[in-house]
């Protein structure tokens, strides 16, 4: 194993990251289950997951790849070629595979807080190591069928998935992401806590 598979498994899930951060910084709104509950008495899914987040964080991962895309189309022709980074199939084809897996990844996220709520663990409380890999899981998992799909009816000369993400692309994202989902939250959690301080003194 080189560095390339490194810097390859990281470009492919960056749009991942960036829809999973987003849906929490710009959600907010109506929550996916309505506020209803299960026969259990606890919420369905709860505030967290709202139809805003999904959507929103969607669409800016979805940006993101774009913008890799574009960059990986220019890498081809350049020095860096050897680094065969994907540019998702390109146009328009990037908008199905790209969207598998931003929406695949929330998709996962809101699997996990079902289940989350079905144990009695609360929004916010810690279920490791599921919240740091739920949406991981639904990225690849939805990356996988659509590019199925997209190989069985033809659509591309070969299985996108299989073509760019190995075994070791997968470990290394096994390792790296709960790292950093939890560098995050704690850093986010520590900018909330600042700032409800400061406006108490306010």
């Amino acid at each position: 194993m080189d560095f390339t598979i490194i810097i390859q498994a990281f470009w492919i899930i960056i749009p991942v990251y960036v829809a999973n951060a987003s849906a929490v910084i710009v959600g907010g709104g109506t929550p996916i289950d309505f506020g209803r509950t299960w026969k259990d008495g606890r919420r369905l899914l709860g505030d967290g997951k709202t139809w805003r987040g999904l959507f929103a964080g969607t669409f800016l991962g979805m940006t993101a790849g774009f913008g890799l895309a574009v960059a990986a189309s220019y890498i081809q022709t350049s020095d860096y070629y050897f680094l065969h980074l994907t540019n998702f199939e390109g146009f328009p084809l990037m908008i199905l595979i790209l969207f598998s897996l931003c929406f695949g990844a929330l998709v996962g996220d809101i699997v996990k807080s079902y289940f989350k709520r079905r144990i009695g663990k609360e929004r916010g409380q810690d279920w490791i190591p599921f919240d740091q890999l739920d949406f991981l899981a639904g990225a690849l998992v939805s990356s996988f069928l659509m590019s199925e799909l997209l190989y069985g009816l033809h659509l591309t000369c070969h299985d996108w998935f299989f073509h760019n993400i190995t075994i070791w692309h997968i470990l290394i994202l096994l390792v790296v992401t709960p790292f950093l989902h939890v560098t995050v939250n704690v850093l986010f959690r520590k900018g909330n806590s600042r700032q409800r301080t400061k406006n108490k003194r306010v």
